[in-house]
């Protein structure tokens, strides 16, 4: 990178990409595409992974590959997960998981079949004094075989069908861990799984029958990814676990055993109390919904409506908790009544014969405000609307 696109790139920061393209005329000794790639990927890099953003002479890959690239605070808790003297990452893309990851091991193989990949890895693990990992530009087929044995492999199948569609099934995910797993379990006591946030558990378990660990992954309340470990030996039930990034560093734990779930039964109420509890989207994608009741002492209000009410206030609770203002029937006088008083509110159905926009369209109620309404069904069959506020 010569001096000339150096400044270019931290003159124009901020700009905008596309209009730099258009400019390219202007500076005939600036190298327009790499700066443009440059600028492009600090900018989305930015307060996705802060480290990278920081540190002098990254280089970045093209748009696709810094999508699909973990965040900072989604590696940085894979990384506390594993632990070793050796870890194979077959399939290292941008290299984030694998750089967070690699703090915790003395050997580390990164992997990628893209050749331009493997470049820019090797030169960022330089630039990040990660010295102790080695680039192997390979295909995860061709290497696995051949590698030696390791203490933990990481591995994150492309998630993406024909045409840029996300798939769900670990059969349509390339390489196919399912086909391959007895050859990683060989390769490696310990397998790590990255799948898509979208990915049907029970049939990726079914798929995977030695996974011992399920790890559901979500960031201010958007689940990222679900994480499967696998184990050679393993005797213990299945163990769940949720945790949700939030905002200034917080995060919310919740952890079950996935036999005790199922033999679990709710305490349902047709009466809702003083506050609404709504899980987290980790623990909504766990299943976890007679264990995450039980453990808070909070009463089901039906066992498709997955809220909870109480009369106490539990501010350790891993997702959003309300004030319950009022109950609304489901009356024709009542609902009028509920837009003429409202009409404007954050609508969110649970367990509900109508989508949010028939009943925004029905009662014509705009998007937005303080007022949050639950339209949902009680234990009773009885068809209601929350009206809350929302505990800060």
């Amino acid at each position: 990178m010569n001096p000339e696109t150096k400044e270019f790139i931290s003159t124009h920061l901020n700009a905008d990409v596309h209009q730099l393209a258009l400019q390219a005329g202007r500076f005939p000794l600036v190298d327009m595409a790499l700066a443009i790639r440059q600028i492009n990927g600090m900018q989305k890099i930015k307060t996705k992974v802060p480290l990278f953003y920081t540190t002098d002479e990254i280089l970045y890959p093209a748009q696709l590959s810094l999508e699909q690239s973990s965040s900072q605070s989604t590696a940085t808790y894979k990384s506390t997960l594993c632990e070793g003297n050796s870890l194979a990452d077959l399939t290292g893309g941008f290299g984030i998981d694998c750089y967070f990851i690699s703090a915790h091991f003395k050997q580390v193989n990164y992997i990628e079949r893209q050749t331009e990949l493997c470049e820019l890895a090797r030169h960022n693990f330089r630039v990040l004094g990660r010295n102790h990992i080695e680039v192997f530009n390979q295909d995860t087929e061709t290497f696995l075989p051949e590698m030696q044995t390791v203490d933990w492999i990481f591995i994150d199948p492309a998630r993406r069908g024909t045409g840029g569609k996300k798939v769900v099934l670990l059969s349509d995910c390339e390489p196919d861990v399912s086909a391959l797993s007895p050859l990683l379990l060989e390769k490696a006591a310990n397998v790590m799984i990255k799948l898509s946030p979208m990915i049907d558990i029970s049939a990726a378990l079914r798929d995977l029958p030695l996974t011992t660990e399920v790890h559901i992954v979500a960031v201010e309340n958007e689940c990222k990814e679900v994480l499967l470990i696998l184990r050679k030996n393993n005797d213990n039930p299945l163990q769940v676990f949720t945790i949700n990034f939030g905002k200034n560093d917080q995060q919310q734990l919740f952890r079950f055993d996935a036999h005790e779930e199922s033999s679990s039964t709710s305490k349902l109420s047709s009466e809702v109390g003083k506050y609404l509890y709504e899980p987290n989207a980790a623990v909504m994608k766990s299943g976890g919904f007679k264990l995450i009741g039980n453990y808070f002492s909070l009463s089901k209000l039906h066992d498709n409506t997955h809220l909870y009410t109480g009369n106490e206030l539990l501010l350790e609770f891993p997702g959003r908790i309300f004030d319950v203002i009022k109950v609304w029937e489901n009356s024709k006088l009542s609902l009028k009544q509920l837009s003429t008083e409202h009409p404007k509110a954050n609508i969110s159905t649970r367990n509900y014969p109508i989508s949010v926009d028939e009943l925004r369209k029905k009662l014509k109620i705009k998007d937005g405000g303080e007022t949050y309404l639950f339209p949902c069904t009680l234990a009773n069959e009885e068809k209601v609307i929350i009206e809350c506020k929302k505990v800060e």
